[in-house]
């Protein structure tokens, strides 16, 4: 017997408004307020011509069916995504075709997760890769309502070890850009000879030990010293404008 795959809330008009105009059969089933469904009419009537509930609900039960306040007035019910491994053939496709990266090492908060998405979204990074450990943040309800729809936008892949995918990643041509609080080089708008993997670490303790040894350059943001560091999620809007967007 299958077990039954884990469902998903997503929440916020723009979250929900992402998702359907890249996959509207994935939205199993739509609740909303009264003021937003009066936004919503062309997804509700995609939904009833398949046949998938849909009802405006009282705010109370909003908030029962979201598990949370902030839904923004509609909550889509959708399957949790299902994160691929890049196996060498994905490595050697981006290499091939110089696609930027963004690498998250044990970033733990959702909302930073969804705050970077967004970002790379906005320019254009289409791929990021969070390790298979327990500290990692998943692409789950707070991280889909942070991005913004960004992460309609991204692909999401699950490396069983990240160091070890960096080191491919170097292996196949990439600059592997390790973000670090002090003692990188400073980063700098330059076009980049080879395609970049930008490494961004855990809120608390950076890059690990092994990850942090598997970067070809480590990079710094220049400050004014009054702060000790960026929160993950700023540093790395920085950093991908810099290293990763096309300009």
């Amino acid at each position: 017997m299958s077990t039954p795959q884990k469902e998903l809330n997503l929440c916020g008009l723009v979250a929900v408004r992402s998702r359907f105009e890249r996959d509207p059969a994935s939205i199993k089933r739509l609740f909303f307020d009264e003021a937003t469904g009066r936004k919503v009419g062309a997804i509700c009537k995609a939904l009833a011509a398949a046949r998938k509930v849909y009802r405006c609900v009282p705010p109370a039960e909003l908030e029962k069916i979201a598990g949370s306040i902030h839904h923004g007035g509609i909550v889509a019910v959708i399957d949790a995504p299902k994160l691929k491994a890049p196996d060498a053939r994905v490595v050697a496709n981006w290499a091939a075709k110089r696609t930027p990266l963004v690498l998250l090492d044990r970033i733990g908060n959702a909302h930073n997760l969804g705050a970077i998405a967004r970002t790379a979204a906005f320019f254009g990074v289409e791929n990021i890769i969070i390790p298979a450990h327990p500290q990692a943040a998943l692409p789950g309800e707070a991280a889909f309502r942070v991005s913004e729809g960004g992460l309609e936008q991204v692909e999401v892949w699950r490396a069983p070890d990240l160091a070890k995918l960096m080191r491919e990643l170097a292996a196949a041509g990439y600059d592997v850009a390790g973000a670090a609080a002090r003692g990188g080089k400073p980063v700098a708008l330059t076009g980049p000879a080879r395609p970049v993997a930008l490494v961004l670490g855990n809120e608390e303790h950076g890059l690990a030990a092994d990850v942090e040894r598997a970067c070809t350059r480590l990079v710094t943001i220049p400050g004014s010293g009054r702060v000790e560091s960026l929160n993950v999620s700023v540093a790395g809007a920085v950093l991908i404008y810099a290293l990763l967007a096309k300009r």
